[in-house]
């Protein structure tokens, strides 16, 4: 199957503490609100296989993995979840919301721990094909504030994550920082589908940023 979206594929990206899961349940609202069929989901994970391959890739030492095989993990988990969940949302009709895709795989993988691009490029050929997002929007952040948000985030869902599921969290200071970057230099790179929202503000600040960008990109009121 190749599904086309038809405007209705959705991602959120950035570093970690970035704010994504809360503004995707408040976009995911104002969505509903008006009557839509919303999906919210989340990368790795979002279906029973890739959720279990997801636990291989949250939890446990950072250099648990070499580049290449943390990318084909992320990308068998992608093919699960687009076959199971996504592509079945949107063959449907319904808006897909999508907490991490395959930006992140070129940012963490491709472009900070080193794989490079093309290695990236050709599993998104296989696994993603046609079902690429309509909109992504690029959650940016301080990387200091951001792991300093996900570790406080961490504190108050003590024991309600498997593991932590903090293993990139605990990469270090540089990484984040290059990590950064590199999701602004896929959203320039991108222009067509990308818009880069600042995450600094207050929460409603960063929604009522997000959708315009959603009324703006995709023709909503």
């Amino acid at each position: 199957m190749t599904t086309r979206s038809m405007g209705r594929f959705i991602t959120f990206e950035g570093g970690e503490g970035t704010g994504k899961t809360t503004q995707i349940k408040g976009l995911r609202s104002l969505l509903e609100a008006r009557g839509l069929d919303v999906v919210q989901t989340r990368e790795p994970g979002g279906s029973p296989g890739a959720e279990a391959i997801r636990d291989l890739l949250v939890n446990g030492d950072t250099e648990r993995w070499c580049p290449a095989t943390e990318a084909l993990l992320h990308y068998a988990a992608r093919n699960e979840h687009l076959e199971h969940v996504v592509r079945p949302a949107l063959e449907k009709g319904a808006y897909v919301l999508c907490d991490r895709f395959s930006d992140s795989t070129m940012a963490y993988q491709g472009i900070v721990q080193g794989l490079g691009s093309e290695p990236v490029t050709t599993l998104e050929a296989l696994v993603v094909r046609q079902t690429s997002p309509d909109l992504t929007l690029v959650l940016d952040l301080d990387s200091a504030l951001g792991i300093a948000r996900a570790k406080d985030r961490a504190k108050d869902k003590a024991g309600e994550r498997s593991g932590g599921e903090d293993r990139y969290e605990r990469m270090g200071e540089d990484f984040h920082q290059r990590l950064r970057a590199a999701f602004l230099q896929i959203a320039e790179d991108n222009p067509g589908r990308c818009v880069v929202i600042d995450a600094s503000g207050s929460v409603p600040e960063v929604g009522a940023a997000i959708w315009t960008a959603v009324q703006d990109r995709l023709g909503l009121t």
